[in-house]
């Protein structure tokens, strides 16, 4: 909703153009979107977080057009939801990364639903994308992907938005340690939270008001890092260069010179890729 709510209500350039983000959306939600334009126009808790949104999805993006101009041929999407990427290859505006595997990983009731909300919008799905059901409580997910064509001796670029806050520290670990250990080349781009003590006063304000707001919808954050912190664990799990940007360099990079007021504000989520070499 809230890439969708950028293509409707903020001006151009677009920090993220998605031609299908209002597509994809279930009717309901996007009625939702429509009655709320003041507030998604003025409200600026809401023009902070569609910023951050964007602008990781942007990142992420930008990350994988590096990595197929080295040479990756495989784009794994962790926990894609309503990740409109592979869809969007197939649009004659956006014939992308020809050539490009897609291995979208997510919870099946979750996969399902979102494959329903392609259906249902008569959104084409290509046959570069690949679904790959994974229930992280039981199984594999480089078993999985192998079982469903990945090959783990090529380079693969993977992006993990939306998820690292929720998960355990232990889950994300080992996960970090899987995707560490692929071949030369491979690289992830990612979001995080920042731990809450290292906040200020009117950012662990804004933190608490997000927390409650997601632990009442049944995801309450687990898991935030420091920089630093993080940087050490990703280069133990296998990693040597690490980008990290915050709140200042996010806005710096994607939102600099906008008329509109569009920006990232404060310092709660940072953009991290990490890449083998």
């Amino acid at each position: 909703m809230r890439r969708a709510a950028h293509q409707l209500y903020d001006d151009p350039p677009l920090v993220f153009a998605d031609p299908l983000a209002l597509r994809v959306l279930p009717p309901v939600a996007l009625a939702e979107l429509r009655e709320r334009e003041e507030m998604e126009r003025t409200h600026p808790f809401a023009r902070g977080m569609r910023a951050f949104l964007c602008a990781r999805s942007r990142f992420a993006e930008d990350a994988l057009e590096r990595a197929v101009s080295g040479g990756v041929r495989q784009y794994v999407v962790l926990g894609a939801g309503l990740d409109t990427f592979g869809a969007r290859t197939s649009l004659p505006e956006c014939a992308i990364h020809p050539g490009l595997r897609i291995f979208e990983v997510d919870h099946p009731a979750t996969q399902l639903w979102k494959r329903t909300c392609l259906e249902q919008s008569n959104i084409h799905v290509p046959e570069s994308v690949t679904f790959v059901p994974v229930d992280f409580e039981s199984e594999s997910l480089m078993e999985r992907l192998a079982a469903s064509g990945f090959d783990s001796t090529s380079p693969v670029f993977c992006s993990w938005l939306g998820v690292l806050p929720y998960l355990t520290r232990e889950a994300a670990v080992e996960t970090l340690r899987a995707l560490g250990r692929l071949p030369a080349g491979s690289g992830v781009a990612f979001d995080y939270g920042v731990t809450r003590e290292s906040l200020s006063l009117k950012e662990r304000a804004a933190f608490d008001w997000l927390a409650e707001r997601v632990a009442r919808a049944g995801e309450p954050f687990r898991l935030g890092f420091e920089p630093a912190e993080l940087g050490q664990l990703l280069r133990e799990c296998g990693f040597q260069r690490v980008e990290d940007l915050g709140g200042e360099e996010i806005a710096s990079r994607y939102f600099s010179g906008r008329r509109d007021g569009l920006t990232v504000r404060g310092g709660l989520g940072r953009l991290a890729c990490a890449w083998r070499e």
